[in-house]
């Protein structure tokens, strides 16, 4: 092989084996002691109008969705949002909250109050998605497209992963 050929072929590789290290140095790996959080905005205005559905269980009656305007990818790595999630009887309640996708847990910053205002969490948590909580709303969000392969993207690819037909299960 000739030396022209094996630079380009070396340098190539040489990337590809650096690609993962300068991702961990961002801030958004596990393995990253120095990781913090960003310090979290008030929440962002939503509207009904815009709002992405979210496919939840069949046990859960309520009808969940995201505004995309609201969905911000941080450079910590943490996908903020606003989900707004309306019952039978027309009741609607709204959270600003945020998931990190590296390590799978959702916070909840703060909560629309019966007045329409919102109301900030005095301590919130990091917990994981995975937990029985009253809602599945986060990990459903997350497993629709906030988080790729435990990575939080853009908000572009959120949006479109969300709006994506759904693949329906395969039957055997």
């Amino acid at each position: 092989m000739k030396i022209k050929t094996l630079v380009p072929v070396a340098l190539a590789s040489l990337l590809a084996l650096c690609a993962p290290l300068t991702y961990a140095e961002g801030g958004n790996g596990t393995d990253n002691p120095d990781w913090t959080e960003e310090t979290v905005s008030a929440p962002p205005p939503f509207s009904t109008d815009r709002l992405v559905a979210i496919d939840m269980p069949v046990y859960v009656s309520m009808k969940v969705g995201v505004d995309p305007e609201t969905i911000v990818v941080g450079g910590d790595g943490v996908v903020r949002y606003v989900m707004v999630m309306r019952n039978a009887s027309g009741s609607t309640n709204a959270v600003y909250e945020g998931i990190r996708c590296i390590t799978d847990e959702v916070k909840t910053y703060a909560r629309v109050s019966a007045s329409g205002a919102w109301t900030m969490v005095a301590n919130p948590v990091w917990k994981s998605v995975n937990d029985n909580m009253p809602s599945r709303h986060a990990q459903a969000f997350a497993r629709q497209g906030a988080c790729q392969s435990r990575l939080a993207t853009s908000r572009r690819e959120i949006v479109e992963a969300l709006k994506a037909p759904k693949r329906s299960p395969l039957i055997k």
